[in-house]
């Protein structure tokens, strides 16, 4: 449950600070004191719609189930958000996006809309069915688990086919297309590191002619070698490292003759014309190895573009199988889901009696599958689809068919429902507070409500109202305050001695 609310700045409100109680908590007040905007900063504390507040905090029980590997929790949490140049969310002072936030607290804090025209969509009845019959019959829970699982599987494999299909009306257009890439790339058969050597035998070439002069005359140089050892002997000294500069000079020179010979051997016309082919391989791939790289991709690209047929083959051997044996699980799903309806629709009579209603009956009708099955389901009352429901109708079905579904879950948590009282009658009303009542055992719940019978429910009523200075603030009432608030509820802003003695045996009734 939610045991406290602190907001700070947040549009007429200046400062809001609620100590909240279990069981149903009620917020009323006229037109435009701000009961919308109170309880829309509630929910923006879980993810739901724009924080408005500057600052907003709520504090909340770690409910049941909640794990997360990214977030410790303590047992009570703190959710803050703070609004400056940009909004930021905080959980237990820990970091999270709203996104993390709505998704990690959405199972255990729900919130229904008036204007939520979901709830009567096929897929959310089928998952009320489901789910149903999944807390029953353990058969059912994993057959509709295996269905979803080998469904997927199917689609992933159907694109695949319908890849391959795409392909094969191209295939030789691919295939001629490869083919001239990796007799581009094999033509020229680069290795790595071969352009580095090329540039170094082009820049030798260059400078051929220079090396040839120079080592011409240097090798006069040899002329005076026997002049020098002689004066060695006449001054009696020590020549050898003379002897031996002069047999690295020779070895030297021979190298370098060597490769003058060898280098008079290349044309420069093929090396310039190697490193233009392997330079427009490295502009058009990124470098040799990418290259080689490419190649070997297009290489297997091409064993698979000729394989194409066969892998058609199977993969329509195995759809086809795949559909077959999905179809026979779809219809075994929807039978029981038949039966669960038939069952659903006898919980369901109760509640609609109470909310003066007549029964209803889930409509099935078979369709293509996808991942719920071959059932698309819809509800009758008494001849009108949920589309054409009135306001009235449309609220009090989706309240059974609400506690129809909770009442098949495990789990507590916290409710917040929008004006689910509205557009509707005096003994409506009445079934509607009876019913959020008995919900209220169960879960805390939040509702703004301008009908005294569900306010008169309250386990704690808030009071929203503006004063003078346009400021608005939240009053949590005492027993005085709520009879004064359903009278004024009753009977308007100045309420009578019948609308007063009215609001007191409502109250009483609930303490009874």
């Amino acid at each position: 449950m939610v045991h406290r609310v602190y907001l700070r700045d947040l549009i007429s409100f200046k400062e809001v600070e609620l100590e909240l109680e279990r069981g149903l908590v009620v917020f009323s007040g006229v037109s435009g004191a701000g009961k919308s905007v109170l309880m829309n900063a509630i929910l923006s504390s879980f993810g739901y719609g724009m924080v408005k507040a500057r600052v907003c905090e709520v504090s909340i029980d770690r409910p049941k189930g909640l794990k997360s590997e990214t977030y410790e929790f303590e047992d009570e949490i703190v959710i803050k958000s703070i609004k400056r140049d940009k909004i930021r969310y905080y959980l237990d002072g820990q970091n999270i996006s709203k996104k993390k936030l709505n998704t990690l607290f959405r199972p255990f804090v729900q919130f229904i809309s008036v204007r939520d025209k979901t709830i009567f969509s096929s897929r959310e009845l089928i998952e009320l069915i489901d789910k149903s019959l999944s807390s029953k019959d353990k058969n059912f829970k994993k057959m509709i688990k295996e269905y979803k699982k080998r469904y997927n599987n199917y689609k992933i494999r159907l694109k695949e086919l319908e890849k391959i299909r795409s392909d094969e009306l191209r295939v030789a257009e691919l295939i001629e297309f490869t083919t001239f890439e990796i007799d581009k790339i094999e033509s020229i058969s680069p290795k790595i590191g071969e352009d580095i050597e090329l540039l170094k035998i082009k820049n030798q070439l260059s400078k051929i002619d220079k090396i040839n002069e120079a080592i011409n005359i240097a090798n006069g140089i040899f002329e005076f070698e026997e002049s020098v050892n002689e004066v060695y002997r006449l001054l009696d000294k020590d020549n050898s490292l003379f002897v031996e500069m002069m047999t690295q000079l020779r070895a030297d020179f021979e190298d370098i003759e060597s490769l003058t010979e060898e280098l008079s051997e290349v044309n420069i016309e093929e090396v310039l014309d190697r490193l233009e082919k392997i330079s427009i391989l490295k502009n058009r791939y990124g470098g040799v190895k990418e290259a080689l790289d490419y190649a070997k991709l297009k290489r297997e690209e091409l064993i698979g573009y000729k394989n194409i047929k066969y892998n058609k083959s199977i993969l329509e051997s195995f759809i086809e199988v795949e559909f077959s044996e999905l179809i026979t699980i779809a219809k075994r799903v929807s039978q029981a889901r038949k039966r669960e309806a038939l069952i659903l629709e006898e919980e369901l009579k109760k509640y609609l009696i109470e909310l003066k209603l007549p029964a209803i009956k889930f409509n099935f009708d078979n369709i293509s599958l996808d991942e719920l099955g071959s059932d698309r389901v819809d509800i009758d009352l008494n001849g009108s689809k949920a589309s054409t429901l009135s306001g009235g109708e449309f609220n009090r079905v989706r309240l059974a068919l609400m506690v129809v579904a909770l009442s098949n879950s495990q789990d507590s948590g916290v409710l917040i429902l929008d004006e689910i009282d509205a557009n509707v009658s005096g003994d409506e009303s009445i079934a509607i507070a009876n019913m959020i009542s008995k919900l209220s055992s169960i879960y805390q719940i939040f509702v703004i409500s301008h009908q005294a019978h569900l306010a008169s429910k309250a386990n704690q009523h808030i009071l929203v109202t503006k004063r003078d200075d346009n400021i608005s603030q939240a009053i949590v009432l005492d027993t005085q305050g709520k009879i004064d608030e359903v009278a004024r509820i009753i009977s308007g802003e100045k309420p009578n001695r019948e609308a007063i003695n009215f609001a007191i045996k409502l109250l009483e009734d609930r303490k009874n």
